[in-house]
């Protein structure tokens, strides 16, 4: 594999380039169901915030998602306590509806008609969002943790890899009980080997592509 360190402004003209040509080569009035893939600390929700402006100005009608609006109610998440690892890499994220809500309408023979997002978890309840018709031709954008290995239908899949050191320098004290999940899903799932753009993550200002031939 090739290392290759690019800016963060390079990145997200690159991604954008890449997403607008899968986009116009999906066959048909398809939508192009992305997954952004990294720990908070690296940064998924960011960068697939980065991403809207520039593929709308490609002519992509476009719309963010994000995985911690589609988690299950307190009473599932918690059932093993507040910060139990094992529940939260099994059990926090409502698949069921992201695929129904989200990902099958934007897919092919789906109606476009998505829901931005299904739980409000400050709350406990439901978001109460309006459903929201995304073009043919679309871009839907799931950013969050621990997204891939799962069997949800993603069209292109970019992960943010940190170095276990990275991972455990950057993640906030209070959240440093999450640790074993990304360790169980970097092990279980290894979603750097098959995802379709890797970045490595580990100083957000410097990050870097992770690309087929070469040497590290």
């Amino acid at each position: 594999m090739r290392i290759r360190p690019i800016s963060p402004d390079l990145l997200v003209t690159e991604l954008t380039g890449r997403l607008a040509a899968a986009a116009t080569h999906a066959a048909g009035p398809a939508r192009l169901r992305v997954a952004v893939d990294g720990a908070p600390a690296a940064g998924a929700d960011e960068l697939a915030a980065a991403l809207v402006d520039p593929l709308r100005a490609q002519g992509r009608p476009v719309l963010h998602v994000r995985a911690t609006d589609f988690l299950r109610p307190a009473s599932l998440r918690f059932e093993l306590g507040r910060t139990n690892p094992d529940s939260f890499y099994e059990a926090w994220v409502d698949e069921a509806g992201l695929r129904r809500e989200v990902l099958d309408p934007a897919g092919p023979g789906g109606s476009g008609r998505v829901l931005p997002s299904l739980w409000d978890a400050d709350a406990d309840r439901a978001s109460r969002a309006r459903y929201v018709d995304l073009a043919p031709g679309g871009v839907v954008l799931v950013s969050g943790p621990l997204l891939l290995g799962g069997g949800l239908p993603f069209d292109v899949t970019v992960h943010l890899e940190l170095s276990p050191a990275a991972l455990r320098r950057r993640t906030e004290p209070d959240q440093q009980w999450a640790l074993p999940a990304f360790d169980r899903y970097a092990e279980e799932v290894v979603p750097a080997s098959f995802a379709d753009v890797v970045v490595r993550a580990d100083d957000p200002r410097r990050p870097a592509l992770v690309e087929p031939g070469g040497n590290d």
